[in-house]
């Protein structure tokens, strides 16, 4: 009994240290949605809870919870019906990008927004998380020539949306 205890109490630490990251990389994932990103975190934390009694086996439960809320997002979306959207309107979602410049923010959660979401989910792993390709492709469930690959292309994808838009924020 003591040791169910303590195990619920390092979860706590845990998920009371890690659920603020985990939202900012979910809102980065969904484009905004505030919504959704706390829903992947709660689903996150919840798988979390039911493998904590094996967390020790783990090396990093960081960047493995960063890898489950990866794989929940991938198969939201999976599951998500084609003509579903997120509103057109952010709502201020405290955190999402630190104290950046809101319209870049928003410019920039647009654009994310029209990328697939495999696209989206390797910039957001490789830029925002600064992992490396092969704990990319651990995340995602790919290979390491499939991580660059999609890279490339995502950035080319990004820069051409935003055009000359990143080059005016960029003078501000």
């Amino acid at each position: 009994m003591r040791q169910g205890r303590r195990d619920r109490s390092g979860f706590r630490e845990f998920a009371a240290g890690r659920s603020g990251h985990l939202y900012r990389s979910a809102c980065l994932l969904t484009s905004g949605d505030t919504h959704l990103a706390e829903d992947l975190v709660q689903e996150t934390l919840g798988r979390m809870y039911l493998l904590w009694g094996r967390v020790s086996r783990i090396d990093n439960p960081a960047a493995y919870a960063q890898t489950v809320l990866v794989r929940a997002f991938l198969t939201h979306r999976r599951r998500r019906s084609a003509g579903e959207r997120p509103v057109g309107e952010f709502p201020d979602a405290e955190g999402a990008a630190g104290g950046a410049d809101p319209a870049l923010r928003l410019t920039l959660l647009h654009a994310l927004g029209r990328l697939a979401p495999k696209d989206r989910a390797v910039l957001v792993l490789r830029y925002w998380e600064d992992r490396s390709v092969e704990e990319t492709a651990d995340a995602m469930n790919a290979s390491s020539a499939a991580v660059r690959t999609r890279s490339t292309r995502a950035l080319a994808r990004l820069r051409e949306q935003l055009g000359g838009s990143l080059a005016e924020f960029a003078e501000h």
